[in-house]
């Protein structure tokens, strides 16, 4: 009897079984599907400085969801197959091995990405072997936004009008209720990998705060619709209030997809209109994730490269000790210390606060914007290849649609307007936790006395403020006015 040839179904940054649709027309034909992830970091498309390898934080949070998704998949009958090595070499081998009839995998919009796909197409053609690629990555094809010189928008209002003006994304497909398989295929398992901090082990927090995977995900949307979008449109901006969706890092993996994200959305407002503002509002920083991807397609150097010109003059200063400083939560800004310490504790940082933390070490600190992005990308479970640098150069006015230089945030009044009982900061910095609301943002204010009495002392337990928001403030803006005399 002849055996039945399978597809091999290509897993990348979409680790789902719903709306995967290389998985979900594999499935349909009712032959075996072979699951497959590769390890791939010796194409030279996928190497520096064509791209960058996984930071510690999403190294984590990759194992976890490769064994999520292993164990969906056996769920219906169907196996992770985990190998390492250039992917056009491996799938090739996989392919010819298994004696499978074609090969599926869905699009990512990103410039090695694609390079390594062809050379997957390629290998996979000599060997008369059919590939598919299937669109599931974004809201809209990056193609579909274009101006009239054919490249990208580069401001994000007209660019979200448009995508809008599309309307609704395709619908959302179920996943597989069934799988066949076969057997006798070797795998890696991702403890193989070593993908997971042990020497020491900084992961605690990690673990604790997420539930990496597809139904980790589904969870996180149901309670963000059920409870936290309410309000969303004001309580986005409060670090003390659980006012956000916190879909980012399972975005990032592909465990839900931003199509399910709007059908979810917009079901939810056709439930209560009262929400509407809440939910546009919602729906915009989804859209501001698709611009910062669209933009990548079209600058694929976005992490290493300022998109305004006039900014490769900026004076930067190398200051190790300050960088450290900020780095470990001890700029003496207590607004800024919580959300650094947050960032390692946790693998992510409130939105609000990554601004502020943003532009102090940009502007307080006159610190290239690459030195933050790099550090964020290292401990951000999130840490998106257009989101991160985006945002970053969104801040340092450097980049795309990118807010004036000369806005520098206060990071004492963010706090007091932000974090106005300084909950965010007690639950950071805990060495500040019993100052009085008056002073949290600004110990360096508080009387002798309260510092006695909340067990403080500035310089020790605390550290001084290692620059002074005024003086701060006036060298940044003197060194923008000197790279703009030089326009």
């Amino acid at each position: 009897m002849t055996r039945v040839r399978p597809v091999i179904v290509w897993f990348r940054d979409d680790l789902r079984l719903s709306d995967h649709p290389a998985l979900h027309e594999a499935a349909s034909r009712g032959v075996p599907v072979v699951g497959l992830y590769v390890r791939d970091e010796a194409s030279p498309a996928l190497k520096p400085p064509a791209a960058r390898a996984l930071g510690g934080a999403t190294r984590w949070w990759l194992a976890q969801s490769l064994r999520a998704l292993g164990k969906s998949l056996e769920a219906i009958g169907g196996s992770l197959v985990l190998r390492t090595g250039p992917a056009a070499a491996v799938i090739a081998t996989l392919a010819r091995g298994t004696s499978a009839q074609a090969v599926f995998w869905n699009d990512i919009a990103q410039a090695p990405h694609q390079a390594v796909a062809e050379e997957v197409k390629s290998a996979l053609a000599s060997d008369g072997i059919a590939s598919q690629i299937f669109s599931g990555d974004l809201l809209v094809e990056p193609k579909a936004i274009r101006n009239k010189d054919n490249r990208g928008l580069r401001v994000f209002t007209p660019f979200w009008r448009r995508v809008q003006g599309l309307g609704d994304p395709p619908k959302p497909l179920p996943a597989p209720k069934k799988l066949a398989s076969i057997g006798g295929v070797a795998s890696e398992a991702p403890d193989d990998w070593k993908l997971e901090p042990t020497r020491p082990d900084w992961a605690g927090g990690l673990r604790v705060s997420w539930t990496p995977g597809e139904d980790g995900a589904q969870a996180r949307l149901k309670a963000f619709l059920d409870r936290g979008i309410r309000g969303y449109s004001d309580d986005r901006d409060r670090p003390d209030h659980d006012g956000t969706s916190h879909l980012s890092p399972h975005l990032r993996f592909g465990e839900i997809n931003p199509r399910q994200v709007w059908y979810a959305v917009r079901f939810t407002a056709a439930e209560h209109p009262r929400l509407a503002g809440d939910i546009d509002k919602f729906l915009s920083e989804l859209g501001w994730r698709e611009f910062c991807r669209h933009l990548l397609f079209d600058v694929p150097d976005l992490a290493e490269r300022n998109l305004q010109g006039q900014f490769d003059a900026f004076p930067w200063q190398r200051e190790a000790r300050a960088l450290k400083a900020w780095q470990r939560g001890l700029t003496g800004y207590p607004i800024v210390d919580a959300g650094m310490r947050e960032l390692w504790h946790t693998g992510v940082m409130h939105n609000r606060v990554r601004m502020v933390v943003a532009s102090f070490l940009v502007k307080h600190l006159l610190i290239d914007w690459r030195a933050g992005e790099q550090w964020f990308w290292d401990t951000l479970v999130d840490a998106d290849a257009g989101s991160n640098p985006a945002n970053w150069q969104w801040v340092a006015g450097s980049g795309a649609d990118a807010a004036p230089y000369f806005r520098v945030f206060n990071p004492i009044l963010q706090g007091e307007k932000f974090d106005p009982e300084g909950a965010y900061v007690r639950r950071w910095v805990p060495e500040l936790a019993r100052l009085s609301n008056d002073v949290i943002h600004q110990p360096w204010t508080a009387t002798p006395i309260e510092l006695t009495s909340a067990g403080i002392e500035l310089g020790k337990s605390y550290p001084q403020p290692i620059v002074d928001h005024k003086q701060g403030r006036e060298r940044a803006l003197a060194a923008y006015t000197k790279i703009r005399g030089q326009d």
